[in-house]
């Protein structure tokens, strides 16, 4: 066998591989017999089927398989030996001109092309300057956030006269275009959340109901065309509440208020456990830090993508446009060009911000081990069952469960390739200049 490369510029390179019948008829003859031990023919004994009779059933399609195999291993091989960075797959230059006979006599040749990984020249260093935003929460986010607590944990009234933020609870029966009650229409009962009304003009005609009042409602405009909750409230397909254009007769059966809970010792026990807040301003301080350790999160996502965008743009490299364009098409069959074109300046930035990350993680021997990806996994998960659940999992179920979820090779990938940038990014901040802003969440809120 014989493997040779042509570059073509800078950043394309053309392989040819050669095969000669002296390279793959030991393979051939091997899987042959191989085939021969496992057949279960009839009028053959299993495992005594001749060669010779394989050789004439499945002879060409084993030649073809053994010919790709070799192609994968030595071209893989050859790439790896010769320090070769390709981007994307090599990708079979179609030729119509050789024809084979592919009856073990035939000397193969094959062609790929090549996009070559350009070479990226990186160094962050404190001269470049990042704003690191410090996001502070403002009354109006904290009093929403403390309002929404105070409900959670707060007790059902029913006041006499509907408010805004109320519920009522009502009889719907679908109405005809005329007004009338359309026979055979949709009827249900449910729970109208006045919170959710979009209508500013329909708000105002569903606030100071009483118990048995009676009105017309436009559902569509109610809840501005949203299907999920039109849905939900008549007991319908969410396909079929797209589709519906009828006025409804709302009979209200109740008033329903989430009134707050007050705040004692009681309700502070319950949010933070016993004795750890004991007054009002204890209370207002840790719902503060839990809502800007929120922020925090935000702020960071910014800082990660500041840098992301001021790299990219500042580290010059070419990248192999045309070929990746070809290889984006062939290996997915569904793309189209329109697609294609939409989408190819985000793939060639994220491309070369994993190129600049390589770069660092190599220039920077920055190391990624097992038990940093096993503490991320279980990071995520535990974020994802205090969903559901405000207590924490038992340290070693934790465990169990991410250990079974890095098994799953897509899981293990997803969350090595996120470590890898937080290690990244953690780099690039130990080096970089960090200006430190404090900024209300409103103001931070646009800059995004």
């Amino acid at each position: 066998m014989n493997i040779t490369q042509e570059k073509i510029d800078d950043l394309n390179a053309v392989v040819k591989v050669t095969i000669a019948p002296e390279d793959y008829s030991q393979r051939v003859e091997k899987a042959l017999k191989e085939q021969a031990k496992k057949a279960n023919l009839p009028g053959f004994r299993k495992g005594m089927v001749p060669v010779g009779h394989i050789k004439k059933m499945y002879g060409k399609s084993i030649l073809v398989e053994e010919i790709n195999n070799m192609l994968s291993e030595n071209l893989t091989k050859y790439l790896a030996d010769n320090k070769v960075e390709i981007l994307g797959q090599p990708l079979p230059v179609m030729d119509d001109t050789l024809e084979f006979k592919w009856d073990n006599t035939d000397n193969f040749e094959f062609k790929y092309e090549l996009g070559l990984a350009p070479k990226v020249d990186v160094e962050v260093t404190s001269k470049d300057k990042f704003k690191q935003y410090n996001v502070k929460a403002d009354q109006e986010t904290l009093t929403s956030r403390i309002k929404n607590i105070r409900k959670s944990y707060g007790k059902m009234t029913n006041p006499d006269v509907s408010a805004e933020g109320d519920v009522l609870y009502a009889d719907l029966v679908q109405l005809s275009p005329d007004g009338s009650v359309f026979e055979g229409g949709i009827t249900s009962t449910g729970s109208i959340r006045l919170d959710l009304v979009t209508d500013k003009k329909i708000l105002k005609s569903l606030v100071g109901l009483k118990k048995d009042d009676v009105l017309n409602l436009d559902i569509q405009k109610t809840f501005d065309n949203n299907e999920t909750i039109i849905a939900k409230l008549l007991n319908i397909e969410e396909a079929d509440a797209k589709e519906l254009k009828s006025t409804f007769q709302v009979t209200v059966k109740n008033v329903n208020r989430l009134e707050e809970s007050d705040l004692n010792q009681e309700f502070f026990d319950k949010i933070f456990g016993a004795g750890l807040v004991s007054d009002e301003a204890g209370f207002r301080a840790k719902i503060t830090e839990e809502i800007e350790s929120m922020f925090k999160q935000d702020a960071d996502r910014k800082l990660q993508n500041d840098i992301y965008t001021q790299l990219v743009s500042q580290t010059k490299m070419q990248l192999p446009d045309a070929f990746l364009r070809k290889w984006l098409k062939a290996t997915n069959e569904k793309l189209t060009d329109e697609e294609l074109a939409q989408g190819f300046d985000d793939f060639a930035k994220n491309l070369k911000w994993t190129l600049i990350e390589n770069k660092i993680i190599t220039d920077n021997e920055i190391k990624i081990e097992y038990k940093d990806v096993f503490e991320t996994a279980k990071q995520r998960l535990d974020a994802q069952f205090r969903m559901y659940s405000p207590q924490p999992m038992p340290e070693d179920q934790l465990a169990q469960y991410a250990a079974t979820f890095l098994q799953e090779k897509e899981n293990a990938n997803r969350i090595f390739d996120e470590v890898k940038a937080l290690k990244v990014f953690e780099h690039i901040q130990s080096v970089a200049t960090l200006v430190q802003e404090d900024i209300d969440y409103k103001k931070f809120v646009a800059l995004n």
